[in-house]
């Protein structure tokens, strides 16, 4: 059964505020109608395009990243909550690939993954300490890489952090990184 466009758009509104991430393609597949209805729905409702929403969920996290600053996160953070989970996403384009096969390097998703478990910490000075990784496809460019981050555990100057990065719900990248974070009596590195 069809739903009627005023419903479709109040549920439009509601799906987005519980996951800002979705794109046209999955709204006009989760409502059975095309992507330019779910644009025109979105215009009427003042519903930003997928770009600017995730911007400003990213504006919204800003301020509680203690170890980096803005310009030293790769990645944009989606959802951060100190200690416990961070999420983050990074739009592969050309620049992040090989030219010649169009595979995303491996730094990139690294550096994504890396980025994130130091923001998580809720240090001022966070270093990795170690990182086991492993890479379980190929990223493409044009692909849209989704990384989560959780809290595994917290000991003598050391966080355990576990890091799995998806596209389109499928893992590409797992990584387990050791953060060390200076306690309250050490001193700081001279500059």
């Amino acid at each position: 059964m069809k739903i009627k466009k005023k419903e479709r758009q109040r549920l439009l509104m509601e799906l987005l505020e519980g996951n800002p991430f979705m794109t046209d393609e999955e709204l006009s597949a989760h409502f059975g109608v095309s992507i330019q209805t779910i644009r025109l729905d979105r215009m009427e409702q003042n519903i930003p395009e997928l770009r600017e929403r995730i911007k400003d969920v990213a504006y919204k996290q800003r301020d509680s990243v203690i170890a980096l600053a803005p310009e030293e996160v790769f990645g944009e953070i989606v959802d951060l909550v100190l200690e416990e989970r961070a999420i983050s996403i990074f739009d592969v384009g050309p620049e992040h690939v090989f030219e010649r096969s169009g595979i995303a390097r491996g730094h990139h998703l690294f550096a994504q993954a890396n980025s994130l478990a130091v923001a998580l910490v809720n240090n001022e000075f966070v270093l990795t300490a170690k990182a086991s990784i492993q890479f379980t496809r190929p990223v493409r460019v044009g692909e849209r890489v989704v990384a989560k981050a959780e809290m595994a555990g917290k000991g003598s100057g050391r966080t355990r952090i576990l890091v799995t990065s998806h596209v389109n719900q499928e893992v590409v990248f797992t990584g387990e990184f050791a953060m060390y974070q200076q306690n309250e009596t050490e001193e700081r590195p001279q500059q």
